[in-house]
């Protein structure tokens, strides 16, 4: 009879000699929720703040990236100060674009499709709807910001006054941002003031033209544009909706390209291959290996066909997630060339901006909320890394 030992030893030899098994998704890491949603004023006098939107929402989210714990990000988007139908007056000349969610692909085709139309604008009313409209986070040390963005007065609609807004955003935990898109010397500033420092948020004034002025495009563009192309291929889709998505996915890479003219597609499009090679960009909904990394408990080999693209229908059970850990490691090397790309762009932009003076009254619109959100993050308990002009600023 064999020993107790020699067993156990021949049975770590057949271990550690027979072919590995496909690897385990990761656990997604320890995160805290971020809410945030954007109100724009989609009035006629609008369309800088509009181009600014959708030529800055990869900055913003980049910037979001970069607090720890990394934030779950969900946004949410509103119009206001329309006419139509689609924005009715007994709603408050208002729409609803889209609920807090995931899908950044989702929200940036609704930036795409917005158009200026109409003239009353009711910044209170819309920043209570979205309070009372979306289903914010109620997970402890959530961050919930609502940014609202207009250039008329802000208490047009003397139903919702600044002091009721600001009740009910606490009430809600909700924080309510105020940014201007005018002169701040034109007295309809204060007011924007008012419905800030109300609830409990921060107050910008901003050039609305601004972003699409200062565009910088770099070296690095070009080739993050084109590994944004090639990270698209390893993208899984399933599910009912998981092959439109895959095409929208494609579709806002397009609009992305076309937000400006010249070097400022490329560059942006540079911007949102930054956001698409990190953790802020899910697709749980549609993408397998999103869902397997943050959904450790799904399993692939429950699918049914029906529910799966071409490519996968030709495996066997068995076999998917042999063919997912290729996908992956795939993404992984993609999304590393993206990374060390974007970090070299960033220094390249952030070195163009030192050589251009700004003042506080020509802000962009992303220089504003980027801003802000540094601070309300640090406020709400993130860790974040703290820009040389801000340590100046508090020097002062």
């Amino acid at each position: 009879m064999r020993s107790p030992l020699r067993l156990l030893a021949a049975a770590l030899v057949v271990a550690a000699t027979a072919a590995p098994s496909p690897a385990a998704p990761v656990p997604a890491k320890a995160t805290k929720p971020v809410d945030l949603v954007i109100c724009l004023d989609c009035s006629g006098s609008m369309n800088g703040l509009l181009d600014s939107a959708r030529l800055k929402l990869w900055d913003v989210v980049s910037e979001l990236a970069k607090i720890k714990p990394t934030p779950v990000l969900r946004v949410a988007v509103y119009s206001y100060g329309g006419n139509g139908p689609d924005y009715p007056a007994a709603g408050g000349y208002i729409r609803k674009e889209i609920d807090l969610t995931t899908d950044l692909d989702a929200v940036y085709e609704k930036l795409s499709n917005l158009k200026i139309t109409g003239s009353t604008e009711y910044a209170t009313t819309v920043s209570k709807r979205a309070i009372d409209d979306q289903k914010w986070s109620e997970e402890k040390g959530a961050l919930k910001l609502v940014f609202v963005c207009g250039n008329e007065n802000a208490d047009q609609d003397k139903s919702v006054t600044y002091e009721a807004l600001g009740k009910l955003a606490k009430e809600k935990g909700v924080i309510v941002n105020a940014i201007y898109c005018g002169p701040n010397t034109d007295g309809i500033a204060p007011g924007w003031q008012s419905l800030a420092e109300q609830g409990g948020g921060k107050f910008a004034n901003i050039d609305q033209n601004k972003a699409s002025q200062v565009v910088i495009a770099t070296p690095f563009d070009k080739d993050l544009a084109e590994l944004s192309g090639k990270l698209n291929t390893t993208y899984v889709a399933y599910g009912k909706d998981g092959k439109e998505k895959a095409e929208n996915q494609k579709k806002q890479d397009d609009n992305a390209a076309k937000a400006a003219p010249g070097g400022g597609g490329v560059a942006n499009a540079a911007s949102r291959a930054a956001v698409k090679g990190g953790e802020q960009y899910r697709n749980d909904s549609w993408d397998l290996l999103d869902r397997m990394k943050n959904d450790p408990k799904f399993d692939v080999k429950t699918l049914k066909d029906e529910e799966l693209c071409d490519e996968m229908k030709k495996l066997k059970p068995e076999e998917r997630e042999a063919f997912l850990k290729k996908k992956a490691d795939e993404r992984a090397d993609i999304q590393k060339k993206i990374a060390d790309l974007s970090a070299k762009r960033t220094k390249h932009i952030d070195d163009e901006k030192k050589k251009a003076p700004k003042s506080d009254a020509d802000k962009a619109l992303d220089d504003a909320l980027k801003a802000t959100i540094r601070t309300q993050a640090k406020d709400k308990g993130f860790e974040v890394e703290e820009k040389k002009e801000e340590k100046k600023e508090e020097k002062k």
